[in-house]
């Protein structure tokens, strides 16, 4: 999730000018979902319309400089990690994730 999307979030739970100050500039960084993916791929599909209210990043493991990750994850798409730490793989588990990410946030204050 990115400043912008988390943006309205903050300006609703702020209410002054100082309090939004406070917030943003004590936040270190926001929490990274990396999705692994490849085309085509229908669970990838799917895991991308799950997430979509996340803003998740993809990393297109058939793309010659992941290869690395194309080694590793081939046979396992779609595959998840936050904060660059495997997170699952196959479906989407909302549970596990918004668990990780508020682990997190916490990580974060």
């Amino acid at each position: 999730m990115d400043m912008i999307t988390l943006l309205p979030k903050l300006l609703h739970q702020i209410k002054t000018p100082s309090q939004f100050i406070r917030t943003t500039c004590l936040q270190r960084s926001l929490p990274i979902l990396t999705l692994f993916t490849k085309d085509p791929c229908p669970l990838c599909d799917e895991a991308k319309e799950m997430l979509e209210p996340y803003k998740h990043r993809e990393v297109d493991i058939t793309v010659p400089e992941n290869s690395v990750w194309y080694d590793r994850y081939k046979y396992d798409i779609p595959v998840f990690h936050l904060n660059g730490q495997f997170l699952m793989m196959h479906r989407v588990n909302i549970a596990v994730l918004e668990k990780r990410l508020a682990k997190s946030e916490k990580e974060l204050v």
